[in-house]
């Protein structure tokens, strides 16, 4: 499917046709449903684990076994979708991703459980990459995909707040089990209305996959994700979390020599070289880590030490979705005005200085201005999410979206998973909550408003003027 933007200028080039909406919508919808997974049993978690006879301690897995495959496997997939076909691919995502989860709602152990989870992340490790590249090669570069873009993020964002209010609601009414099956019937809604709007796409020419590096990258993520995401459930004491961490590095280290002697790569090193590719990872990967790391200790705050119920916790992080919404609304027409870079470095400007004002929140006192700020810092981290994936994939040739796409939806996964393992745990570890809550805080505040000030002076050097929207 083809969309003519001839005049940017023009009215109708930010209008989106009938049957671009319906394209859109499939797409936004899959990746609801995959931000949703992410959220919607976390509050399950203690019924289901007695439900099922998971110990405490074998509840992190819960997490973990969706956790490995989502973000282990996005950028093999995303590769394979260039040479292979994109809406093949996606289609197959979602029918493993439906399944999965039915798998999921009816499991009668902890090991068809945790079976159903972990196939769930591998349906979501194509759904992915290959909707966002759906997405970006349906949607020319211009005013339309930035709109297309800003109702993603935005659907992106409000997946997780929804799933954090929907899953209490859920499991109390109708059990945890609620809420697995309603992405089964998600994906299923998605995957009849998919086929017969979808265009395909692929690269011409057809490369052979490159192997090695699909090893050592997939390999590599998998362990990291693993070691961050076993620390921030058990610290980072344990042999196997030191061991899988050192190794995650090695392979990644052993990928880019892969890849540099590679006669077909699976990531292009001179790609990973541009500055728009390289800096806009870089901030995407700080905004969604910093930002997971925030809600993280809010959450521990607002019920420990101010002792809100978790109904009204749940109304503070609702206000915080709403905000979202507004600003994806608004936000193509910022950066359309702005530019992406710009857009970028301000919103992260932006989540940085609110972070910090959080530091006013009390003991007695706070629950009013930690809801407001950290709705603000979520406005400012939905134009940083929606700018930084812009900033990426502009200029990016269509045969090589996928792969652009592919790491931007890397940086989205690894920074759900590492922000909390590094920063959360100096909350947890410390004396006096509160204490604990500030240092993360003060630390995740001055990361962000460094890496803002990294990335205006990479985004702005001589010789790197913007092209288009970015």
């Amino acid at each position: 499917m083809a969309i003519n933007t001839r005049a940017p200028e023009a009215p109708e080039t930010t209008r989106l046709a009938g049957r671009a909406r319906l394209v859109l919508f499939v797409l936004c919808a899959a990746q609801f449903m995959v931000a949703l997974d992410f959220s919607v049993l976390n509050v399950a978690l203690p019924v289901l684990g007695e439900d099922l006879g998971l110990s405490r301690s074998a509840l992190q897995w819960a997490v973990t076994a969706f956790a490995l495959p989502s973000g282990g496997f996005l950028l093999l997939f995303g590769r394979i979708a260039d040479l292979f076909g994109r809406k093949k691919l996606f289609l197959a995502g979602l029918a493993v991703f439906g399944a999965a989860s039915l798998l999921a709602t009816l499991a009668w152990d902890p090991a068809s459980f945790l079976t159903g989870r972990a196939l769930q992340g591998m349906g979501a490790a194509v759904i992915v990459p290959t909707g966002m590249s759906l997405l970006t090669t349906t949607f020319p570069e211009g005013p339309l995909r930035d709109k297309a873009l800003g109702i993603s993020g935005t659907l992106l964002s409000l997946g997780f707040t929804v799933g954090m209010l929907l899953g209490g609601v859920m499991t109390d009414t109708l059990g945890w089990r609620s809420t697995m099956g309603l992405l089964a019937v998600a994906a299923v809604v998605v995957l009849l209305l998919a086929p017969g709007l979808l265009p395909e796409s692929r690269t011409p020419e057809r490369p052979r996959l490159d192997v090695p590096g699909a090893v050592t990258v997939t390999g590599g993520l998998l362990a990291l994700i693993y070691a961050l995401s076993t620390a921030a459930q058990r610290g980072f004491g344990g042999a196997d979390v030191w061991g899988t961490l050192v190794a995650g590095l090695a392979l990644l280290a052993a990928f880019v020599v892969v890849e540099s002697k590679s006669p077909a790569p699976l990531v292009s090193l001179p790609m990973l070289g541009r500055r728009t590719v390289a800096w806009g990872n870089v901030g995407g990967l700080v905004t969604f880590s910093m930002m997971s790391t925030v809600i993280f200790v809010l959450t521990l705050y607002l019920q420990e030490t101010l002792g809100l119920s978790s109904f009204l916790t749940g109304l503070v992080f609702g206000v915080q979705g709403a905000a979202s919404v507004v600003a994806g609304s608004y936000a193509p027409r910022v950066i359309g005005r702005f530019g992406a870079r710009r857009t970028l470095v301000a919103s992260l400007a932006g989540q940085g200085v609110l972070t910090a004002a959080l530091l006013g929140a009390g003991a007695d006192s706070g629950a009013l201005l930690a809801t407001v700020a950290v709705s603000l810092a979520s406005m400012c981290h939905l134009g940083a999410i929606i700018s930084y994936g812009l900033v990426v994939t502009s200029g990016v040739p269509d045969g090589e979206q996928g792969l652009a796409t592919g790491l931007v939806t890397t940086t989205q996964q690894v920074g759900l998973t590492i922000g909390i393992p590094l920063l959360g745990v100096l909350a947890t570890t410390q004396t006096a909550l509160l204490d604990g809550v500030r240092t993360v805080l003060a630390v995740d505040a001055a990361i962000v408003l460094t890496t803002a000030l990294l990335t205006a002076a990479a985004l702005t050097r001589r010789g790197n003027r913007p092209t288009g929207t970015a």
